[in-house]
């Protein structure tokens, strides 16, 4: 396949959390061509094995090639720390993954404990294991798995009581290690970040990598001079494998926006 400057930049999640990302790649670059991949009825990633993890992401990787994208941002910190470097390798696309941002985190506490909240799948990875292995001699970081956040986000259930109580009963067990900063490993929490800001009563620094992620997948569409500056019109396909409406839920839809059902 030849790359062109024209070509689609390819995004997916486990589910619609990969969103997030997606809307500060879009405010970033408006002018490139979208396709996002929500494969919802597999999420979440973080309860599965590394080979089904890996396994998930060659299949979600192949389907954007299939669409001739230039290049692919793993929009999902499970697939990331646990499958993109098997892509990075057997694939000679481009690849932008997701990290949790306990590095920027550990710069600016000043009580020198962070909190991270993210899935079972992140929080067990060699890579996130490596990175928080390098940082415990200066910071104290308090793990917290976020489980049930996901299936009830990609259920339509955002706002409601049991997620509300869940958060909650999260978030205080963090907050009683006494951290000033929580970082969200995981792309379907920075839609809880307004619940997350009335629980917290604003005590805490909220650090998720949306807008870095962003700004790496500008530089490297620079790098491989893949920016698109043609005047051909620009669209933003969503692909989901489960209901269309819960897309619906966070994407405003548009002219440019088109959202489909994906039998996958």
């Amino acid at each position: 396949m030849r790359l062109t400057s024209e070509n689609s930049i390819g995004i997916f999640d486990s589910g619609i959390g990969g969103t997030s990302i997606w809307k500060e790649i879009h405010q970033l670059l408006p002018e490139e061509s979208t396709i996002y991949l929500s494969d919802s009825k597999h999420a979440p990633y973080g309860q599965k094995s590394i080979d089904r993890i890996i396994e998930l992401s060659i299949k979600n990787t192949e389907f954007l090639l299939e669409r001739e994208c230039k290049l692919i941002v793993v929009a999902c910190n499970t697939a990331t720390t646990n499958a993109i470097s098997y892509l990075r390798e057997h694939y000679k696309v481009p690849f932008i993954g997701i990290e949790p941002a306990i590095k920027p985190a550990s710069l600016q506490t000043k009580t020198n404990k962070i909190g991270i909240l993210a899935t079972k799948g992140t929080l067990n990875s060699k890579l996130f294991e490596t990175t928080s292995n390098s940082l415990k001699n200066n910071v104290e970081i308090i793990e917290q798995v976020g489980e049930g956040l996901v299936e009830l986000i990609e259920n339509g259930n955002l706002h409601s009581k049991k997620m509300t109580t869940l958060l909650s009963k999260y978030l205080e067990k963090l907050m009683s290690q006494h951290i000033d900063h929580l970082v969200l490993g995981c792309t379907h929490y920075p839609y809880l970040i307004p619940q997350i800001k009335e629980i917290t009563n604003n005590k805490i620094t909220i650090i998720d990598s949306g807008l870095a992620v962003a700004k790496q997948t500008k530089r490297i569409l620079e790098k491989h001079q893949l920016i698109n500056n043609s005047n051909s019109s620009r669209s933003n396909q969503f692909y989901i494998n489960t209901k269309t409406n819960i897309l619906d839920q966070v994407i405003e839809k548009n002219h440019s926006v088109k959202i489909d059902y994906l039998d996958f």
